[in-house]
């Protein structure tokens, strides 16, 4: 991220209840380092949900847009 000379930005959904997130995920550490050098990420917090299929299916169609957004100004 420091080094990107084209920042392309990142958007993470996280579920507030998901049994990975303080141990393994950690979300924290990706906030951290991309306010560090301003990189953009739009990260969100979504309570009460977990690492489940139901969580991802949940906002799939919001990620997809936002990467056909952020694939559309390459071309």
């Amino acid at each position: 991220m420091k080094r990107a000379t084209h920042p392309i930005p990142i958007l993470v959904d996280q579920g507030t209840a998901d049994e990975f997130l303080e141990e393994q995920l950690k979300p924290s550490l990706l906030v951290e380092a991309c306010n560090r050098v301003g990189y953009p990420l739009s990260y969100n917090q979504r309570e009460g949900y977990d690492h489940s299929y139901f969580f991802i299916s949940s906002f799939m169609e919001k990620h997809l847009h936002f990467h056909y957004g952020i694939l559309s100004m390459a071309l």
